[in-house]
């Protein structure tokens, strides 16, 4: 039962962070030389599986696996967000 609920939360955690990581990247850093790094996707998913290990550690429901699937959407999100800043931009009537 709690490994279930422990999933449910896991993949919740990893569809928000991938959703607000990818539109935080193609709308704020489009500008900025910084989506310019090819591996910036892999540098922040590493980074936010680091910084939240500790915060599920303590939790007593997720686990290790709940940060793994936050630093995992993150880093998809940070990917495809470089990707869509590259694009132009779509005008409202397209």
């Amino acid at each position: 039962m709690f490994s279930l609920i422990a999933a449910g939360i896991a993949g919740v955690a990893g569809v928000f962070g991938h959703i607000k990581s990818r539109d935080f990247v193609g709308q704020k850093l489009r500008y900025t030389s910084l989506v310019e790094k090819p591996m910036l996707g892999v540098w922040a998913g590493v980074a936010a599986t680091v910084a939240a290990a500790p915060v599920v550690a303590v939790l007593p429901i997720v686990g290790a696996g709940t940060a793994i699937a936050i630093g995992t959407g993150i880093g998809t999100g940070v990917a495809l967000g470089v990707k869509d800043s590259k694009e132009p931009p779509k005008l409202l009537d397209d």
